[in-house]
């Protein structure tokens, strides 16, 4: 056989493209989840530009689930005492001031969360990724280019290129992902358009090396530095707090300029013209231009093919709200993939996957220009048009989905609220309680992951009952756990932990959490028949008719 001839692999339940965070992140949730899959990048390997820092707690929260959380700070551990977006004219100009030095003032945060936000630059997350994925058993293919593809009723047939040897080859999948970035050729070949205002601004990603500069920053660790010279502003941001750097400068296409322009002595220039250190030796060791963007998918599925991540959105960079968008994105696409795919669920739970994702998207990628509006981004011009937004934990915990796999979520309430407050309702992300298992403290947030969860409380023993036989009728994987301080309870609550409160119900109530965290049903109390009540529920949430 000659190596343009082209042969059929063997069939794949996922195939998935594009192997930046979000494709590695599907692929790692799908492999935690036993589904086998096989992952295409046309690149040969993982990013080696420092981009996409910002890890927020959701994210964190979802890694920690996949087990990785310890490893991912272990990456970004140079960077972990960096905190808040400095302003200055200059680092010398002696006007420095902190647009926030704290992400959560008080410790908020340890209340709500087991996890915090981390500072783990995109070249050092994806190997940590990569590394998971294939310790589960995924076939993660790099150099390798998705050409074409077809779909049928039944299936994907994509045509693949290895552009290290020129072999060229199909695979079948029963599904396809594509995370194949905000230019996607898959969202082209369907012909989904796009709604938003489109580009906001342009910048370039300067890497360099500068060994006097970390001298002249002095003791502010920050996560960026906005240098606000009208004839040079850009964003400084620490690589490794000593001699490696990156510097955003704009970029303005719209005006005839050319990325040629942007030449290494350019580059110098502008950056000891931003920093204020005229003599400032400075070795340029990359660039990357990026653009930012508010564009939404107009429907996140064709068929068999779904988008997620940049192929779905984009948003501006401040708040890192696009990255954390689409390593969620992965996560709502992955469980619902697998309960297809494992017959629990029927195929209509994946209709849920845009209902439940695009308006958090268009809610998000909004915040997010407000937000680089707010914050005067380098190179972004436009005035800022709605108040300070000083809870990101909106954005971060707060999305909850109004339509899709939940039953009883109020339909009126919007994708992202302006103020985060836990919640136990339908559609919110479950809360996070401390509890004893057997002696051991956990997070309730690490009870969900692989199968849906029913918690009840210390009255809760015929909704507990109920479980088994729903879970049994209808062929669902389901765990029960009662939480209180009985005998027969299998979760004890820290001291101060209240578990029904927490989620809205009393203590011979019951919660129903889906696979990824979110609140699927909740009865506030018992009912004549809880059997039928969780069949009822669980059919509707999983699509499985009546």
């Amino acid at each position: 056989m000659t190596p343009h001839a082209p042969h059929t692999d063997a069939p794949v339940p996922v195939l998935i493209v594009g192997g930046s965070l979000v494709g590695l992140s599907t692929s790692l949730f799908l492999g935690r989840l036993g589904v086998p899959h096989l992952l295409v990048e046309k690149h040969p390997g993982t990013s080696l530009h420092p981009r996409g820092r910002g890890n927020n707690v959701r994210t964190m929260e979802l890694l920690r689930t996949a087990g990785v959380a310890d490893a991912v700070r272990e990456a970004a551990s140079v960077l972990a005492d960096n905190h808040g977006i400095l302003q200055a004219h200059s680092l010398t100009s002696g006007d420095r001031g902190w647009l926030f030095k704290d992400i959560d003032p008080g410790g908020r945060l340890a209340r709500i969360s087991p996890e915090g936000w981390c500072l783990c630059s995109q070249n050092d997350l994806e190997p940590v990724l990569l590394r998971a994925a294939r310790d589960l058993g995924g076939d993660l293919r790099f150099s390798t280019e998705m050409t074409g593809f077809e779909q049928d009723a039944e299936g994907v047939t994509a045509r693949l290129t290895d552009r290290a040897t020129g072999r060229r080859y199909t695979v079948r999948a029963a599904y396809l992902v594509a995370a194949d970035g905000p230019r996607s050729p898959v969202r082209e070949h369907l012909g989904i358009g796009q709604t938003g205002r489109g580009e906001l601004f342009h910048n370039v990603s300067i890497t360099f090396r500068a060994k006097r500069l970390a001298e002249v920053v002095g003791a502010d660790r920050f996560i960026a530095c906005y240098l606000t010279n009208p004839d040079a502003g850009g964003a400084l941001l620490p690589v490794d707090n000593s001699e490696h750097w990156v510097f955003h400068a704009p970029w303005h296409p719209e005006h005839g300029e050319e990325l040629a322009e942007f030449t290494d002595e350019r580059c110098a220039t502008h950056i000891r013209a931003a920093t204020g250190v005229p003599d400032l030796e400075i070795d340029i060791t990359g660039k990357a231009a990026w653009h930012a963007a508010e564009r939404v998918a107009e429907r996140y599925r064709e068929g068999r093919v779904f988008l997620a991540g940049d192929s779905a959105h984009e948003m501006a960079p401040t708040g890192a709200f696009g990255s954390n968008t689409g390593i969620q994105d992965a996560h709502n696409l992955a469980w619902k993939l697998a309960a297809v795919l494992g017959g629990w669920a029927g195929p209509g739970l994946l209709a849920s996957y845009g209902a439940e994702r695009r308006p958090v998207a268009v809610a998000t990628s909004a915040r997010a220009a407000a937000r680089s509006a707010e914050h005067s981004h380098p190179g972004y011009a436009a005035p800022p048009t709605t108040g300070r937004q000083s809870d990101v934990l909106a954005v971060a915990l707060g999305y909850r989905y109004p339509h899709g796999a939940v039953v009883g979520a109020d339909p009126g309430q919007q994708p992202v609220p302006e103020r985060f407050e836990p919640s136990g309702a339908p559609g919110c992300r479950a809360p996070h309680l401390w509890l004893l298992r057997a002696g051991v403290r956990i997070s309730t947030l690490d009870l969900y992951e692989r199968r849906c969860v029913l918690l009840t409380g210390a009255a809760g023993a015929a909704w507990h009952t109920a479980a088994g036989r729903a879970a049994a009728r209808l062929a669902v994987p389901l765990d029960r756990y009662r939480v209180g301080d009985g005998p027969d309870a299998d979760l004890v609550p820290v001291p101060g932990a209240d578990w029904a409160g927490a989620h809205g119900t009393a203590e011979d109530g019951a919660v129903l959490v889906r696979p990824d965290g979110f609140v699927a049903w909740r009865s506030c109390g018992a009912v004549a028949d809880p059997e039928q009540a969780l069949t009822a529920a669980l059919s509707s949430v999983l699509s499985l008719g009546a």
